[in-house]
Formats: structure tokens, sequence, C-alpha cells
């Protein structure tokens, strides 16, 4: 079920963490009566972008220390991780990658081989629940506490495309998870934790409940041949990577409250003359004319915010609800510094990204994907890095707050340093009921001067 590795490394940044131990998981022999051994998951272009881009570290779950002790809660997070992973064999799996020398091409699967997930067990007794809970400025050691940092997604070929920390604070746990991008997106990692707390809980009982049972297999359209071929070298993306990104950009936290985020959801409506706009794009826009405004670009320049739009309800079929790989894609809208600012601004740049992300529709996700398959592009914080644009990731409808392994909810959630640079927007359900919290990444200046500007922090509420 688990053994020791000998080939897997971890690193971390401050000297009083102690690594107690590491440790691969593996999926039971038997995943429920399916024979997932060398079972092999062609990939589409939704999973491939990804492969330049880092691993995903959206997931840091902070606890309150639980009363059992702790050797006890180690042996039942591993014991359900890897009854869990019957259920997700892909995380247990490596990518492979082929190159074709007749046509200098590659091609991309996962290979559900069950060669393991990394657990990493450590102890930082210098660090107490408040020192991450009261900071609005996310201290660096949090990047210590989770696995696998630098990790590229195209190196799951011999790294593990799941790896979890658990490490013990003073007075409580932090629960990290880094994920390859190219296996799954933002909302079936939140199905992975909760299927995982669900069966820790239930001590290791082998069925899911609460969650959906996971789609495996990719969509593609018709007639089209596999494994797609594509051109990707992996020396030209580490050429274009360097100096380019930008390594612990500077971070700040703002708590906005559901009461303020309703203001916001009303006025900009209202100047919009519209009832689309949602909550979130009004609260998107406020902060995007914040960053402008504190940017202090010419009126006649053009800014940008990109947004990550989910695909499985826009298609038409729909996607199951339960697809577990990647299906989304990046796109933005663009205003003029001036028609951003004006009074009125906040219902005309909502409007814009609600008309942006309505467009969407079955047809021209179709026209993007065969798109794809013609021109092969790939996300990388190169691709994204731009001093006139923001870049806005994960949801705050994901399922955060009912991760409960047994020993009550999470405190909060926080984001690791991977694929953060400047102008990096993550988004997160708060603690309370229809509050969000949002990470932004900027230069120190900028972060300085949105807190001075009264309009955005009028509905700030840390």
């Amino acid at each position: 079920m688990f053994s020791t590795p000998t080939h897997l490394y971890y690193y971390c940044y401050i000297l009083n963490m102690k690594i107690l131990s590491t440790t691969t998981i593996n999926a039971p022999n038997q995943s429920l009566g399916d024979s997932t051994t060398d079972r092999k998951i062609h990939l589409n272009p939704w999973d491939l972008q990804f492969l330049p881009f880092g691993a995903n570290q959206t997931a840091g779950l902070l606890y309150k220390h639980p009363l059992e002790k702790i050797d006890t809660i180690i042996h039942q997070l591993k014991c359900s991780l890897s009854s869990t992973l019957a259920f997700f064999p892909l995380l247990a799996g490596r990518l492979e990658i082929t190159e074709h020398e007749n046509d200098n091409t590659i091609s991309c699967y996962l290979k559900c081989n069950n060669a393991g997930v990394l657990f990493v067990h450590a102890v930082e007794k210098n660090v107490a629940v408040a020192d991450i809970l009261r900071s609005t400025c996310p201290p660096q050691f949090i990047q210590s506490l989770f696995p696998l940092n630098g990790i590229k997604n195209y190196e799951g070929t011999s790294q593990p495309l799941l790896a979890v920390q658990v490490t013990e604070l003073i007075d409580g746990i932090f629960l990290a998870l880094t994920i390859n991008h190219v296996v799954i997106d933002g909302k079936p990692t939140w199905n992975f934790i909760n299927s995982w707390a669900e069966i820790s809980k239930l001590n290791g009982c082998l069925q899911i409940s609460k969650q959906p049972k996971p789609t495996l297999e990719r969509w593609f359209p018709n007639a089209i041949q596999l494994p797609i071929r594509f051109p990707f070298t992996i020396e030209k993306n580490h050429a274009d990577n360097d100096g380019k990104e930008k390594l612990n950009p500077p971070e700040r936290l703002f708590h906005f409250t559901k009461e303020k985020i309703m203001e916001l959801k009303s006025k900009a409506n209202i100047e919009a003359e519209s009832n689309n706009i949602s909550s979130l794009q009004a609260l998107l826009t406020h902060i995007w004319r914040s960053v402008v405004l504190s940017r202090g670009f010419d009126p006649q320049e053009e800014v940008q915010f990109m947004i990550v739009i989910d695909t499985r309800s826009r298609f038409f079929p729909p996607l199951p609800e339960d697809y577990f790989g990647n299906a989304i894609i990046l796109s933005g809208v663009s205003m003029k510094v001036g028609e951003l600012l004006k009074e009125g601004g906040l219902g005309k740049g909502a409007q814009e990204m609600n008309k942006m992300i309505a467009s969407h529709t079955n047809e021209k996700l179709k026209n993007h994907y065969e798109s794809w398959l013609k021109t092969p592009s790939f996300i990388s914080l190169g691709s994204v890095a731009n001093s006139n644009s923001l870049v806005v990731s994960s949801s705050p409808r994901f399922n955060v707050y009912e991760c409960d392994f047994g020993w009550g909810k999470p405190l909060r959630v926080r984001s690791g340093d991977s694929n953060k640079r400047n102008g990096k927007i993550s988004v997160y359900p708060g603690a309370e009921e229809g509050s969000v919290d949002i990470e932004v990444c900027l230069p120190y200046e900028i972060l300085e001067a949105m807190e001075n500007d009264p309009e955005f922090m009028g509905v700030v509420s840390n």
C-alpha cells in the first residue's frame, strides 16, 4: 500500500523545518473491481496546453491541532489516501512522452501504473496557526509547507503527479498538495480532496457518497486521431521561461464579505443598466480598476483582464459534472484605461467581462479546440506575463470549507508560489458563507497604492 521511496526528493527553505518521513502511497492492488494497472488515458488540448506550466499548488489547508496523536493522524491519512486512489488512479500514475522522429513531434498520455503518490510528514515548531491565519501578507515560509517546489508538469514522466505534505505546527496542522496540472484543473482537485476527507472521516470506508464519482476518460471530437501529435521541445520551453519568471512576487490578501460583494454587484448592474452581471464579475472589475489606477497608466493605453473559463457546462451536451481532467481555457477582455476608470467604469468593465465569458458558446469552444490541433500553443508564465494584464484563477465556488478529515473544517486555505507572477490573482471562498478571499501578486508600490485607494479599500473587510 505504501513504502519508503529512494528516488524522490524534497527541499525546503527554512532551516528550522524538519522532514520526519517521505513515503510513496499506492492505490490498493484491486481498484474496486476495475483493473486500472497500465491503463492508458489519452490527453486532449485542454490537458496538453499545461505541459510547460508549473504544477498546481492551490490547496493548502490550515487546521486546528486535532485531539488524536499525530502518529495516529498520519497513519489515518496515509491509509485513507491509498483507499481514495482506488477511485482516482490517474493521480498515482505518471506521464508518458513519446518522441516521433519521422515528423519531429511528440505525443503524451497518462499511464495508470500505480507508481504512487509522494507523502511528506514534516514538523515546524516555530510557526503557530496565528502566524498564517492573521497575516494579510503571506509569510515566505508558506512555500516550504508545500511539496515538490519548482516542478514543471512535463516532469511528470518521473516525478509524482500528486504530492502531499502534512506539517505539524505549534498548535495546528497544515495539509498541502502539489498536483500536476496536465492531469486535472481546480474543480476535480477539490472533488478529490473532499473525497479523501470523507473516506478519512469514515475511517477508510471504500465509498464516496458526497462527491461525484470521477469520469476519467477525456473528451474528444469524433474522428480525431489518437494520440494527438504536436511539436514540443523541452529545451525551447526552458529558454522561453528563462528570465521571465518572477519568483516569490510580493503578495497581499484581501477579504470581501458577502454584504460588500452584493453592494458591488448592485452598483455594477445599475451602472450597466443590466441584471446579468454576477457578483464575481463585479468584484474582479473592482480590483481591476484599483490596480489600473495604482499603476498610473495613460488614459489611452489598453489594459487586459485574463480569466480562466470552465467549459464543462458550456458544451452541448455538457461534459459530465464529474469530468476528471482539464476543461478550462484562458480568455481575456480588453479596455482603454480612461474608459475603465471613468464614472460608471465599474458597470462598463463588468459588462464587458460578462459579454466575453458569455461568448464562449458550444461552437466557439469547439472551434478553439480544433484550432489548437492545427496550431498547438502552451501556457507558461512567460506567455501571460505582461505589465498591462491581470490573470485570475481558481474560484469561490470550490467546496473548500467542507474538507473535514475527522478533526473539523479548515480554518483557511492558502496557495503555494507555483505559477505566481506579478499580476496573478487567485480567488477562494472565504471562511464565512458568501465571502471571498483574494490573493493579489503585484509590486510593493502597487499594493501600497491600492491600500491607499479609499474607493477600493471601502469594500475590503480585512
